[in-house]
């Protein structure tokens, strides 16, 4: 079969065999940023291009090279999101969220878009979970955030992380290890590609983050941030440190986590693995205190973190992580005439009112097709309704798993199935608590 056109390289889709597994992430963070006081926030999937030029830095890799820009037929240059923070920020200034009670505590779900060599966890579209804490300069909140992410991977069962920390020192401290950059790559400045040497008088912190392996090479040997911090910020940074320690939150110090976006100040902090290739960071965030008066508000101290969804999502596989099952048909009505097929709706749309999964024959099958249909969808009930049962004013209700029947009235057929669901999976959940180790979060 000859296609006229397939998926745009770097994009995937999300089929529905697939979609459960992503429900239950999703839900479980938001439920989970909920109880940390976060709450949803959305916004466009486009904005205008400044404000990530100005937010995510013109001498950044995303802003480079990587971002999705166009002019619209207004002549305006407009730019496909390519993280979510800048959004936000602007969403908090734009309808005065700064005149309600701080901290502003923001989460949200979002897809994202940025021109890389597409590869396993790194995408052209892709998905992040995101939290913003806007109005507070506490070391408190910056242990806080990290907490969130330490609780969400524990709550999905992910294992082998290693929470990485480090502080890159706020514009005034930063002006003297930008110096001893520039001291260290002017050195070394034939070596460097073209991109970095551009850097080099710009932002030499971003030399540091740079993906060619001869930079990289040269920059591992660079001053570090750790050694030029002053005292205000070397004292944030402990208090973090003691409040992640009070927390039993295990953490190393990594003084060469610089983070890929410029609006970074003091704190940053990575949830890392070595599981899933050479996109490691699931989670990465920071302090970002100067980021909303950039954008043309009141000074106002803030600090989040995303993580990719994609790449949490084949974490979860590789360590072979259990999903909930996705949920099925609890009962599929197979009608036998045009009397039965009107009756066998309404019996469908009064179970599905009551919170059940219904199904009924839409294709004109026979009746041995719609068997095999509800066996090949894992329904957990069929019943068969026909003329007989039309008259008779009972049904037989049949469990698919053991091929048990059980008769019920007919006019209270909704009802009584409820009750007989209930029944069977509280009689089956006890035989398998009985039988083996369940894992109750599941439950």
């Amino acid at each position: 079969m000859e296609l006229l056109t397939r998926a745009i390289k770097g994009t995937q889709d999300l089929l529905p065999s697939q979609s459960h597994e992503n429900q239950y992430i999703e839900s479980s963070l938001l439920e989970i940023a909920g109880n940390f006081g976060f709450r949803e926030i959305r916004t466009p999937v486009f904005e205008h291009t400044e404000l990530f030029t100005r937010c995510v830095g013109d001498t950044t890799d995303v802003v480079q090279k990587e971002m999705y820009t166009f002019e619209d037929k207004g002549g305006r240059s407009i730019t496909l999101r390519p993280e979510g923070t800048a959004g936000a920020v602007r969403a908090f200034l734009e309808h005065g969220l700064f005149n309600e009670p701080l901290p502003q505590k923001l989460c949200y779900l979002t897809s994202c878009y940025r021109y890389e060599k597409p590869q396993a966890g790194r995408l052209r579209e892709f998905h992040q979970f995101g939290v913003e804490c806007l109005g507070t300069a506490s070391p408190a909140a910056d242990a806080e955030i990290i907490s969130l992410g330490d609780h969400i991977f524990d709550f999905l069962g992910v294992e082998n992380l290693s929470l990485e920390i480090n502080s890159i020192g706020c514009l005034d401290c930063r002006k003297d290890y930008h110096r001893a950059l520039k001291e260290y790559f002017k050195a070394k400045k034939g070596e460097l590609c073209p991109t970095c040497i551009e850097r080099l008088e710009r932002n030499p912190m971003r030399i540091l983050d740079c993906k060619s392996p001869v930079c990289s090479k040269i920059a591992a040997d660079a001053p570090v941030v750790l050694d030029y911090i002053c005292e205000p910020c070397k004292e944030h940074f402990e208090q973090v440190e003691g409040y992640l320690d009070a927390m039993n939150i295990t953490y190393k110090v990594n003084p060469r986590i610089v983070r890929g976006l410029d609006y970074y100040t003091r704190t940053v902090f990575e949830f890392v693995s070595n599981e899933i290739g050479a996109q490691g960071t699931v989670l990465g965030g920071g302090r970002y205190d100067g980021l909303v008066a950039e954008l043309g508000g009141q000074s106002t101290t803030s600090l989040g973190f995303a993580m990719g969804l994609e790449r949490l999502l084949l974490l979860m596989h590789a360590q072979g992580i259990p999903f909930p099952s996705q949920k099925g048909c609890d009962v599929y009505i197979i009608p036998v005439g045009e009397n039965a097929y009107k009756k066998a709706a309404a019996m469908a749309f009064e179970l599905r009112s009551s919170g059940l999964s219904a199904q009924l024959d839409v294709a004109g099958r026979s009746v041995k097709a719609q068997m095999k249909f509800a066996d090949k969808i894992g329904a957990a009930y069929t019943v068969v309704l026909g003329e007989d049962e039309l008259n008779g004013g009972t049904l037989k209700l049949k469990y698919m798993k053991t091929g048990e029947i059980t008769q019920t009235p007919l006019e209270s057929f909704a009802e009584d199935f409820m009750e007989i669901s209930i029944r069977r999976s509280t009689v089956e959940l006890e035989e398998m608590l009985n039988g083996s180790e369940i894992d109750d979060k599941k439950f």
